[in-house]
């Protein structure tokens, strides 16, 4: 009796592993095709020549394709090639380094464009798979899980800081080259645009969600984004019963830094503090703060309400702090 239970919990372990396998190996096959090894160059004042290589999604029938803004940053015009071999020259429409989004275009090519998700589905746990062309070898593929939703990361580029925020965190392996390239949920839709700006080995995305839609639009009409800033690290939190008793919200953004002499630092903002509403609206993750920090939003005065040390911090009879963004330029300090 010992020995069919082990032999029935080996079968089934095999099935779990060849449905897992499977189904890498059909989004692989899919999402493949749609992303591009690309190289981006430009001559320097010195003559000394900038180079961006990664990864890019092709995403309309006409040409366009999206990648990291850190990938093309310095450069003017390159190339890219699929992986049926496949090349297409290319122009930058664009980039916006806060959201580390790029567009490129070229003619329009042989392949046909990949079909863009929706990362607000995601779930921490899910599986999801990278591909891209990590280290110059085209159309590689790791797998991994959904590790985390909503994160804000401060970087360094070009001797400058800044935050991108609201990404996703995976465990799918990604290095130098997956910069640009595809995160695909199970139904072969790109939910994410990977990044390796944080370092090797660390698995990021930036995600394709109404904002980043947004974004991508601006890049392609304007080729540029015209943004907010604050200047604020933040991260989900679910408040205590206790706490939402005393503010009403269930959610808010608990803040992990702020960046010195910026607008929240203005505003007296501190690491430690939940921003609850922001402009009268509820803010539980990072896209929907940055929402409301559009071309729209800079100089404006942005009411905060914000919890801490479990109270509500008062400001006359209302409950809010009041930041006042700036215009946020391609390296903010």
């Amino acid at each position: 009796m010992e020995r069919a239970r082990e032999e029935a919990s080996d079968r089934y372990d095999d099935e779990a592993l060849d449905s897992y396998s499977r189904t890498v190996m059909r989004v692989a096959a899919a999402v493949t095709p749609h992303v591009a090894a690309i190289e981006m160059s430009a001559t320097r004042r010195n003559g000394r020549m900038r180079v961006g290589a990664g990864s890019a999604v092709l995403f309309t029938e006409d040409g366009y394709l999206v990648t990291n803004s850190h990938v093309v940053a310095g450069t003017r015009n390159g190339h890219a090639v699929f992986a049926d071999g496949s090349r297409l020259e290319l122009e930058l429409v664009g980039a916006d380094p806060l959201s580390d989004l790029a567009v490129v275009h070229g003619r329009r090519p042989k392949v046909r464009p990949a079909e863009l998700g929706d990362a607000e589905s995601l779930r921490v746990g899910q599986l999801v798979i990278a591909v891209g062309n990590p280290l110059g070898l085209a159309g590689s593929v790791t797998a991994g899980v959904v590790s985390g939703l909503g994160r804000a990361i401060p970087v360094w580029a070009d001797g400058n800081r800044r935050v991108i925020e609201d990404v996703i965190q995976t465990d799918a392996a990604l290095n130098p080259g997956n910069s640009g390239g595809a995160l695909a949920d199970t139904h072969s839709r790109i939910v994410g645009i990977n990044t390796a700006v944080a370092g090797a080995g660390l698995g990021l995305a930036i995600p394709i969600n109404s904002t980043t839609r947004r974004i991508i639009s601006a890049l392609l009409s304007d080729g540029r984004v015209r943004r907010a800033y604050l200047g604020l690290v933040s991260t989900p939190v679910r408040l205590t019963p206790s706490a939402v008793i005393r503010s009403g919200p269930r959610d808010g953004l608990r803040i992990v830094e702020v960046l010195p002499g910026s607008p929240a630092d203005r505003a007296g903002l501190a690491a430690g503090d939940i921003v609850l509403t922001a402009g009268g609206r509820a803010v539980s993750n990072a896209e929907s703060l940055q929402r409301l920090l559009f071309s729209d939003a800079i100089g404006q005065p942005l009411d905060l309400a914000v919890l801490r040390d479990g109270a509500v911090l008062r400001d006359g009879a209302d409950l809010r702090l009041v930041a006042v963004p700036d215009e946020m330029t391609s390296n903010p300090k």
